[in-house]
């Protein structure tokens, strides 16, 4: 029989006659009259003892075992395919370090860039200077310092730097790759050539071999060594010759130059320039970073070391250049609005103010009033330009001027004097013309200088 009653099933059993069962029964008669009490027949329903549910445990730890088989081979396969040859590996090389050799510089063989540095660096020295430029408000003394650098010429301590690296310097110091320091005597320098020489106290230095410079082609090689900014000291720097012969105004002076594009920086000045044979072919002097309002790169200048070699021995020699060119005169550009105003047919050359007694060019019967328009076969537009030619010549050198006098063109025979030693601290004819003319010391100004000796012309 059921009864609903809070959802609690209750049988009860009666045989097909509706006798109530007994205890005699069999289990078997039970069975084939059990029926709903009051509804159809319903096939018997076998009632078995409730049991703790562990099936969901089961599942529960097999998934467990399986994430963990799985994590375990899935690793092993990770790490087999990531050290299979020619997939992830990394190639490292087996090639030894290069060892640098540092060769004998014959002028014969080429050289790696390392093996110039290797055979330069013991030569190249760190230059620093201190000085004094002027006083400031409360009148003490304005302290200065630069750097530079330069290289070992003679076993003996005779050092090349530039003129502006020690010039106005009143102490000069000296380091050596190896840091071995230094104070430097100045022995002289020359500034129309941008040249000092430096002395230091020392036995059995490394120094450089010169090369030729005249030897030079654009597309050679070009190394330079020394000390960007005064601290990356002995870095090395490459390039190519960019350019033999080039012609640069560096502060008002004319320069003949090789131009390269190595980095070249502050702190380089004075440093070595090699060629790819490790000889030294030039003098780091000057850098272009900008021109106008535009910023340049690639244009560095060296001086050659041809153009100066036997000055640098003189200077070595008798503390300055004995013979050095000297013409003897006053002198500036002509220009367009001066050859029109005083009705010249010249229109550019070197017009020359004034003529020292007894100079070279009042020897060879130079004038005031004179325009230099060619000396030899080289053609004469301005002072920079007789400046420039000035340079190839030594005293005691005869050439011939052309000149521009009163409206015919000459020729005279000019053998150069040499600078006296009470003037190598002078700048150039061209420097003393500007100065004198803006100075008042008793020269006349160039329009005067017309008007008094042309103006009736």
């Amino acid at each position: 029989m059921y009864n609903d009653e809070e959802n609690l099933y209750h049988y009860s059993y009666q045989k097909d006659s509706g006798q109530q069962g007994t205890s005699g029964s069999s289990v078997d008669d039970q069975l084939n009259s059990f029926r709903y009490h009051d509804g159809p027949q319903q096939p018997v329903q076998e009632m078995k003892p409730v049991k703790k549910n562990r099936m969901g445990l089961r599942i529960t730890a097999l998934a467990l075992c399986c994430a963990l088989l799985g994590g375990a081979v899935g690793g092993g396969v990770a790490y087999y395919a990531g050290n299979r040859p020619g997939e992830t590996s990394v190639n490292v090389s087996s090639r030894p370090a290069t060892q640098v050799s540092v060769k004998t510089v014959d002028g014969k063989t080429l050289m790696t860039d390392a093996e110039v540095y290797a055979a330069g660096i013991n030569s190249v020295v760190s230059i620093n200077v201190t000085g004094t430029s002027g006083t400031n408000f409360f009148g003490q003394a304005v302290q200065t310092a630069s750097a530079g650098s330069g290289f070992i010429l003679t076993k003996d301590g005779y050092i090349v730097t530039n003129y502006h690296v020690v010039k106005n310097g009143e102490t000069v110091k000296v380091t050596l790759y190896n840091g071995d320091e230094y104070e430097a005597k100045y022995v002289g320098g020359d500034e129309d050539y941008d040249i000092a020489v430096v002395k230091v106290e020392a036995a059995d230095l490394q120094p450089v071999t010169l090369g030729d410079s005249d030897t030079l082609n654009v597309g050679d090689r070009a190394l330079a060594i020394g000390n960007p900014l005064g601290e990356l000291t002995f870095s090395m720097s490459g390039g190519m010759v960019s350019c033999v012969n080039r012609a640069i105004n560096v502060d008002g002076t004319p320069f003949n130059m090789i131009q390269t594009d190595a980095s070249i920086n502050p702190g380089n000045s004075g440093g070595p320039l090699f060629n790819q044979y490790g000889e030294v072919v030039g003098i780091v002097s000057a850098k272009y970073s900008s021109t106008g309002n535009e910023s340049v790169e690639g244009l560095g200048f060296a001086i050659p070391i041809n153009d100066v070699f036997a000055m640098i021995q003189d200077i070595m020699t008798n503390g300055y250049v004995t013979n050095k060119p000297y013409l003897g005169v006053t002198a500036g550009t002509m220009t367009k609005q001066m050859a029109a105003q005083y009705r010249y047919d010249v229109t550019s050359g070197v017009f020359i103010y004034s003529v020292e007694e007894g100079s070279a060019a009042d020897q060879a019967g130079l004038k005031m009033g004179d325009v230099i328009t060619k000396v030899d076969d080289t053609n004469i537009t301005s002072m920079e330009d007789l400046t420039v030619v000035k340079k190839q010549y030594s005293a005691g050198d005869t050439c011939t001027f052309t000149i521009y006098r009163e409206g015919q063109e000459t020729t005279v025979e000019l053998t150069w004097d040499a600078v006296p030693a009470d003037q190598q601290s002078n700048v150039s004819d061209q420097e003393q013309t500007q100065n004198n003319s803006q100075s008042g010391n008793g020269y006349m100004d160039p329009n005067d200088l017309f008007n008094y000796f042309f103006g009736n012309r």
